[in-house]
């Protein structure tokens, strides 16, 4: 339950309060509205990555199984010669784009060699065809692996920036707001009784001189008729 805030309860106060107030709402809409929003990003990239992520996982067990039968009708030394020195190499570059005021990075990449098929670091004279469905799968899989990484950091970002939007949410609804309002209903009730206390100060007031003035033309009026008898 929110609390009152300890303020002097003036016409001056109360007026910056409400304008407190009006924001404090105008506010909370706007942070809703893009909950609301980084919700359903989030939940389209869950799917997205979810699905990404299967078909990795689906052609790296190719992968793994390619190398185990590579390992099984090869010698341990030829293969570790083989993969010892890679032909090809990547230079990867990032970017970022803007998703409701979360940066996410952006991957691409450039092949060190000239021609990017030219994987095989090896020749094919002591090397079996398992190996090179492996390297040559590995080598097409990369940049769905690049995608997958770069789709699981926004979606991350994503998260933590929801998460962070739902508790100012929550903070403006549930504790500013209400403290908000709470406190210029009391003060607006103080001022009601201030102006009531004044009314009746003034009506003290006036019922007051009006005795007095009754009371002086009373004296008058007795002081007028003995001279007249006198």
């Amino acid at each position: 339950m929110a609390e009152r805030m300890n303020v002097n309860p003036t016409r001056m106060m109360l007026t910056s309060l409400k304008k407190r107030l009006k924001t404090a709402t105008r506010g909370h809409k706007l942070l809703k509205d893009k909950r609301d929003e980084l919700m359903k990003e989030f939940l389209e990239m869950a799917r997205e990555n979810g699905r990404l992520r299967q078909e990795v996982e689906k052609r790296m067990e190719q992968v793994h199984k390619s190398f185990s039968v590579a390992s099984a009708v090869m010698s341990e030394e030829v293969m570790e010669e083989s993969l010892m020195f890679p032909k090809q190499g990547v230079i990867l570059d990032v970017q970022n784009k803007n998703i409701m005021s979360v940066d996410v990075p952006v991957f691409s990449f450039t092949t060190t060699a000239e021609d990017p098929t030219n994987i095989f670091p090896y020749g094919f004279a002591r090397t079996s065809g398992e190996l090179d469905n492996a390297v040559s799968s590995l080598s097409d899989l990369f940049p769905m692996l690049l995608d997958l990484a770069a789709k699981e950091k926004e979606t991350a970002l994503i998260a933590a920036e929801l998460e962070k939007t739902r508790r100012r949410v929550n903070a403006l609804e549930y504790v500013m707001i209400p403290q908000l309002q709470l406190t210029i209903r009391y003060i607006q009730m103080k001022l009601d009784e201030n102006e009531r206390g004044n009314q009746t100060r003034l009506m003290k007031v006036k019922d007051m001189m009006l005795e007095q003035a009754i009371e002086e033309k009373r004296q008058k009026d007795e002081e007028a008729m003995a001279n007249f008898v006198g």
